[in-house]
């Protein structure tokens, strides 16, 4: 998949480093669940366990974004598909924030999802602290539709965990 900007493409050993470096970053992986430090072992795997996936296989598929003017990996999406819904993820370095790849790269997965996919719902599970995702989700169409209050145990901490979801029929109108 492509974008003006980016490559939505299948994460490769090469982006083990890159990969490693971002998720490490606490800035960046301030609301997120994975442990820290994020080593290159960890991103080696995660990039093996999504060798041969594709967005709608049954569980979660990392993409990586590309920078399409400097070749360059800017971060990564998810999909989780579950029957006729999926969930969707978004991380980004903290230097490709604030740019709009975030809602580049989740309009056309989320077109795939609804389209070649034939999805009927996409969601996304965020802490509420994370304004900045929050209003990526309205923007892009999502609705509030509930929070768990102290309902998530993120890194010894319980949090706050908001949903929000998009329907098919909404995204198309």
């Amino acid at each position: 998949m492509k974008t003006e900007r980016l490559i939505l493409r299948p994460l490769r050993p090469g982006d083990a480093p890159a990969l490693a470096a971002y998720r490490s970053d606490p800035a960046v992986a301030r609301y997120q669940g994975w442990e820290l430090p994020y080593t290159v072992q960890d991103a080696q795997q995660l990039i093996a366990e999504m060798a041969g996936r594709v967005p709608g296989d049954e569980g979660w598929v990392q993409i990586g974004l590309e920078s399409l003017a400097e070749s360059v990996l800017l971060g990564d999406v998810a999909l989780n598909t579950s029957g006729r819904q999926a969930e969707i993820g978004v991380t980004l370095t903290l230097a490709a924030q604030g740019r709009g790849y975030a809602a580049e790269a989740l309009r056309v997965l989320i077109s795939h999802a609804f389209g070649s996919l034939k999805l009927e719902q996409v969601r996304a599970e965020i802490d509420p602290r994370n304004v900045a995702v929050e209003r990526l989700l309205l923007t892009l169409g999502f609705r509030h539709t509930s929070t768990e209050y102290g309902g998530y145990l993120n890194r010894g901490e319980w949090t706050d965990n908001a949903v929000y979801r998009l329907k098919g029929e909404e995204w198309l109108t």
